[in-house]
């Protein structure tokens, strides 16, 4: 006789020490498996005088490449070249860690021309999420 299947529990919001062990248990089968360990988180911030988040980008660098998985800049804080200053902080750092190129995703109507802008080419298309636009894979490459 077979054990049951094991009872799956889906949720609307992730532990965090849970998510944290995913992502440790896949970072260290990549790195076995590919023979290459050198991922690092990346973070930079922005704060106003009263401590308030206005812009920051996350993501991490691994394998020769940096991922950009979020970067904001609040509504008020926009047009003042906030976002061109994080994303030249992150090619900087990128280049710092041994990075040949970055790569993020963007909605088609988030911030594509912002990051054609800073020469960014699109490689990939999630078509029709949402509904109407488009998820873009966009890369630079660093020379």
């Amino acid at each position: 006789m077979s054990d049951p299947p094991p009872t799956i529990r889906i949720v609307d919001r992730a532990d965090s020490a849970a998510v944290r062990r995913l992502s440790d248990a896949l970072s260290s089968f990549n790195a076995e498996a590919t023979g290459i360990d050198d991922g690092r988180e990346l973070f930079a911030e922005l704060r106003d005088d009263a401590g308030e988040l206005y812009a920051g980008v996350h993501g991490w660098s691994w394998a020769g490449t940096c991922w950009i998985e979020l970067l904001w800049v609040r509504d008020d804080e926009r047009g003042r070249g906030i976002g061109t200053a994080l994303l030249l902080a992150v090619e900087a750092e990128a280049r710092t860690r041994g990075c040949s190129q970055i790569a993020l995703m963007t909605h088609g109507f988030q911030a594509p021309d912002f990051y054609r802008r800073h020469g960014f080419e699109q490689v990939g298309e999630v078509k029709d999420y949402p509904p109407g636009s488009a998820d873009l894979l966009l890369r630079r490459r660093l020379g």
